[in-house]
């Protein structure tokens, strides 16, 4: 693949500067003008729908990318003259997790569990079903007893809790297997020809821990919450991925290492080489 880069980023609190912690001025355009070069493909991976993640590049004056991980997974898109081209090969590839049943089949499995809030309709898709929950949920139990009553019907789902900081609520995504962010990173890389080692992840929550302790080079922006920080730690010692886990500090071109100072930051440790392209956009 030579010096081709494929950068694939979270995008709330990742790229986009929506959490408390303060943005390096400067920052996102200096990742804006970096994602020019014909060198970098950009990914977004992220739980916006299509019309949240342009609502997002408007708002926070981001590079367009050029393929877009949607909806935690379960939707890729390839974004070409502002045209969205679906990736229906996702679509087969993770359609068999659900036995051919559909997200109202599972709600219903779980209708008697009154810790979960359905959320709008505009947040559910074909092959996602999401809740909101209190954010002090004890999660381990819920989650066994979610996935006893799905297996009862054969169904494979990947269950992922977060916390949105913002509004301090639960977020609750039931997936199919398949349909889960490494996965996705992986069927992309495979599309496009892009290795293991020409591939970045940036994330920075705990939705984002089974790509940043999986093999595929990480960074966990700077203003990630302490507890992501230890428990994204612990897992990559457990599964000896730690040398592909990078924790941004700061301080790297005079940045504090939060969001797209983090991603840029995480850039340059694993492919030293960028620092001078990062240099060349300082400059020009």
């Amino acid at each position: 693949m030579g010096d081709r880069i494929l950068i694939c980023t979270d995008l709330d609190r990742t790229l986009i500067p929506n959490g408390e912690q303060p943005e390096s001025p400067g920052a996102r355009e200096l990742f804006a003008r970096l994602c020019q070069r014909p060198e970098i493909a950009l990914v977004f991976v992220t739980g916006r729908d299509r019309e949240l993640v342009m609502e997002a590049t408007r708002e926070y004056a981001l590079p367009l990318p050029d393929h877009v991980i949607g909806d935690v997974g379960t939707s890729i898109y390839t974004l070409a003259n502002h045209q969205w081209q679906s990736w229906h090969s996702w679509q087969v590839e993770i359609a068999d997790s659900w036995r051919g049943y559909d997200r109202e089949h599972l709600a219903s499995w779980l209708a008697d569990l009154s810790v979960l809030q359905l959320q709008e309709d505009a947040k559910q898709n074909i092959f996602k079903l999401s809740y909101y929950t209190a954010a002090t949920i004890e999660t381990g139990a819920l989650i066994k007893d979610i996935n006893r009553r799905l297996l009862e019907h054969n169904v494979e789902a990947s269950i992922i809790w977060s916390l949105d900081e913002t509004t301090n609520t639960g977020l609750l995504d039931i997936l199919p297997a398949k349909a889960n962010k490494r996965h996705a990173i992986e069927f992309v890389m495979q599309t496009l020809g892009f290795d293991i080692r020409s591939t970045l992840f940036a994330g920075d929550s705990g939705n984002d821990l089974p790509v940043l302790t999986s093999p595929l080079w990480s960074v966990l922006v700077a203003n990630r919450t302490e507890a992501v920080s230890l428990q994204a730690t612990r897992m990559a010692k457990e599964q000896h991925t730690e040398n592909a886990l990078y924790l941004a500090r700061g301080d790297h071109f005079g940045m504090n290492g939060n969001y797209s100072a983090g991603v840029l930051e995480g850039l340059v440790h694993y492919f030293p080489y960028t620092e001078s392209w990062i240099e060349e956009v300082i400059g020009a």
